[in-house]
């Protein structure tokens, strides 16, 4: 009797361990699967503070201390807090209300993240900025949904923003110069959703430059409504020496009227548009333009590869002003360009024709010659190539002693071409043999360049 009430207790003892062990290994796995993830993919001992939301009020962890202040006012004043005593804040998931805007002055590598919570901006900004770009320098704001609001970047040097998504707001990001520059600025990854303004590159104000160069807008998508714009650059402004790619506009498929994808007023100098798509989703497109060049276009982006123009516009390229629009493999003719003519054979001072920033891939020039001819008088005319490695290469060389219009032959131009190099310009100069001339010498041509 005694040995079968030990073997019950010993079964029922077994009984209670293995479940309490299996208790113990539901609720680490728990911790596994909830609590570790949300700290660990955060890295939170790397900021310096920690913003949640607790029904309506915001709790700010100081991660260097521990503490934890509760800050019922507003979301804005717990991240002004967090940047004014620290350098970076992560925001864990929830939704945050902003009553004012959010300042971040004066700071090195100051940084923003969250992995998905809500801002709602009620038209307010997150502003980085500084005294000039020297003290504002390589911000980086990542993870958010901002609702209605706008990130300004303003006299600030190398700031990244991205995985965003900006929705229903006037504007999305906007650079702006108000005191020096703001250049190698990237924005990547990021929606723009029924933004009226998404990117805007600011006309510069006070002493400040337009530029805004070296930056680069990366796998960004912009989903347009009516009376708005995807990325626009404004009058005197210099989004140059860039690059946009990877980046697709929709348009037309909320709302079909006065719809823009990139609207170019400033400067987009050598800045490559590649593997950029513009989709149209109406079959009548009311002012709905892919490109819109303004009358202060200085010059127009270089279109590269794999820019595409699907669906129905009301121009892929609006161009009023009748501005150079380069791209690989474009065309381009020069007509009735002036060629000094030197005197006493010797060579005027060359005329260097270009197609900068694009580079020549093919070319046949015409050579015209005009005058009333002294006696025995000779022009010469010598065309040569410079390459981009500044070698000048060996010339083609005609003369005339009457009025001619000439262009190169096939073995002339074999002889010009290189085996291999790219062409910078076309250099052309003349000398008359006579001790004054009224002889002019002309050259047109046209060609292909990228």
């Amino acid at each position: 009797m005694k040995d079968s009430l030990r073997k019950l207790l010993s079964k029922r003892g077994i009984t209670l361990v293995l479940a309490v062990l299996l208790a113990l290994t539901a609720f680490n796995t728990y911790l596994i699967l909830q609590v570790i993830p949300s700290s660990n993919s955060a890295n939170m001992v790397d900021y310096d503070f920690v913003l949640s939301q607790d029904g309506n009020n915001y709790r700010l962890k100081n991660m260097l201390t521990g503490y934890i202040r509760d800050v019922s006012t507003s979301a804005s004043s717990a991240i002004n807090t967090a940047l004014a005593e620290g350098n970076s804040l992560y925001i864990n998931p929830g939704t945050y209300v902003l009553d004012e805007d959010v300042l971040v002055l004066n700071k090195i590598s100051p940084r923003i993240v969250s992995d998905g919570a809500t801002i709602i901006g009620n038209g307010k900004r997150i502003i980085v900025t500084g005294d000039d770009h020297t003290t504002s320098r390589y911000a980086f704001i990542s993870g958010l949904t901002f609702i209605n609001g706008t990130i300004r970047v303003e006299d600030s040097f190398r700031t990244t923003i991205t995985d965003m998504i900006f929705a229903n707001t006037s504007t999305g990001i906007e650079f702006a110069n108000t005191k020096t520059w703001s250049e190698y600025n990237k924005v990547e990854n990021s929606q723009f959703i029924n933004a009226t303004e998404g990117i805007v590159f600011r006309t510069p104000t006070g002493n400040a430059t337009g530029s805004y160069a070296s930056s680069e807008i990366n796998r960004c998508s912009f989903n347009l409504m009516d009376f708005s714009v995807g990325i626009k650059v404004e009058a005197l402004a210099e989004f140059s020496d860039s690059q946009m790619t990877n980046v697709r506009f929709w348009l037309g498929e909320n709302g079909r009227a006065n719809q823009t994808a990139l609207l170019v007023d400033g400067s987009m100098f050598q800045t490559l548009l590649l593997g950029v798509v513009f989709e149209s989703f109406t079959d009548d497109p009311v002012y709905l333009f892919a490109i819109d060049i303004g009358e202060n276009c200085d010059p127009a982006p270089i279109l590269d590869g794999g820019v595409s123009f699907l669906g129905n516009w009301t121009a892929r390229v609006h161009n009023p002003f009748s501005k150079w629009i380069s791209g690989v493999g474009s065309v381009f003719d020069m007509e009735n360009i002036d060629v000094p003519v030197g005197l006493n054979n010797q060579y005027g001072s060359n005329k260097s024709l270009h197609i900068r920033p694009l580079k020549i891939f093919s070319f046949r020039p015409k050579i015209q010659v005009s005058g009333s001819f002294a006696n025995n008088e000779t022009i010469t005319v010598r065309i040569r190539l410079e390459l981009i490695d500044n070698v000048i290469t060996k010339s083609v060389v005609r003369t005339f002693n009457a009025d001619a219009s000439v262009w190169l032959t096939d073995d002339e131009m074999l002889q010009l071409l290189p085996s291999q190099n790219l062409i910078w310009a076309i250099v052309v100069d003349a000398k008359t043999s006579a001790a004054s001339t009224d002889a002019f010498v002309r050259i047109s041509g046209y060609g292909t360049a990228g």
